[in-house]
């Protein structure tokens, strides 16, 4: 099968479309065809050697695709099942992947909108459960019009917070569509911020990482009341919260997000693609920031 992989750490040129053994499912996963595949964050970190340090390494969190293997203890799931899930391994940007947790396919979506998904909205689910997002209360997310901060304005105003986030002023019309009341980024946030809610928040989520912890904190009303996804070297100066996967992931989600979409409580993120050949260009401009929604590969 064709899959992306890199040799070398460095920039999008790394990358390259290699062969590899097909892959088979063990005890409770699957296997799928794979249709989309999505591009994240930890992607290119990854290729450019901050996060892990083996050579070589296959990409991929999230994909969806047509199920044409099971493995032993699965029940609920048959082979030509439209599934979308997560690769634990990370090797989902392939002609096939496996799954280690997988949801049906909303009829009425198809394989590009639903791979871009799963990163995104385990991330956020996690981040508010972990917060204690809930019920009532205020929740101030700083990168709130991304593809995860997105997710954690509906899921939290789904869970009946009130939401307050930051974003580009390009960005706002966007926030208050999925029903979040926008700020803008920056120096100074506690001022608008403070004018939508003079006691300040109850809670605070940052997903963009851009140096406002102290400001969080203080808005928050301690560290503890707020939570990081995107800085791991301010949360351990300021003793704030960071949230990974192997903490435990929420992936509950992928079987209620297909609800949620439904019912008109999930937007979907707009979703930009490239043929599998290209992700070196798909690297660039995700890592450039200026890709609006996910970008998304087509191995098929």
């Amino acid at each position: 099968m064709k899959a992306a992989r890199f040799s070398r750490f460095g920039g999008p040129e790394v990358l390259e479309i290699v062969d590899l053994p097909d892959p088979h499912p063990g005890p409770r996963q699957i296997r799928i065809a794979v249709h989309a595949a999505g591009v994240s964050l930890s992607d290119w970190k990854k290729r450019k050697g901050l996060m892990d340090q083996d050579l070589p390494q296959t990409l991929g969190y999230e994909a969806a695709g047509i199920v044409d293997e099971i493995g032993d203890g699965v029940s609920g799931v048959a082979l030509g099942d439209r599934v979308f899930g997560v690769n634990g391994d990370g090797a989902a940007q392939a002609e096939r992947a496996v799954l280690s947790a997988w949801a049906p396919i909303p009829a009425s979506l198809d394989f590009a909108q639903v791979a871009a998904l799963p990163a995104a909205i385990e991330t956020a689910a996690r981040a508010l459960d972990q917060l204690g997002v809930t019920g009532g209360g205020t929740l101030l997310i700083n990168g709130a019009s991304g593809s995860v901060g997105s997710a954690a304005v509906q899921f939290a105003v789904a869970r009946g917070a009130r939401v307050i986030g930051t974003a580009s002023p390009a960005n706002h019309d966007y926030l208050r569509s999925l029903g979040a009341e926008p700020v803008g980024y920056g120096d100074g946030l506690a001022g608008p911020v403070l004018r939508l809610a003079p006691g300040g928040v109850d809670r605070a989520l940052d997903v963009a990482g851009s140096d406002v912890l102290p400001e969080l904190i203080e808005l928050a009303g301690g560290a503890e009341h707020v939570l990081t996804v995107a800085d791991f070297a301010g949360a351990r100066k300021y003793d704030v919260r960071f949230s990974r996967g192997d903490s435990g992931r929420a992936l509950y989600i992928l079987g209620e997000i297909g609800g949620l979409i439904e019912s008109g409580r999930f937007a979907l993120p707009p979703v930009r693609t490239f043929p599998l050949a290209e992700i070196a260009e798909a690297h660039r401009v995700s890592e450039s920031g200026r890709a609006r929604g996910k970008i998304v590969l087509l191995p098929i």
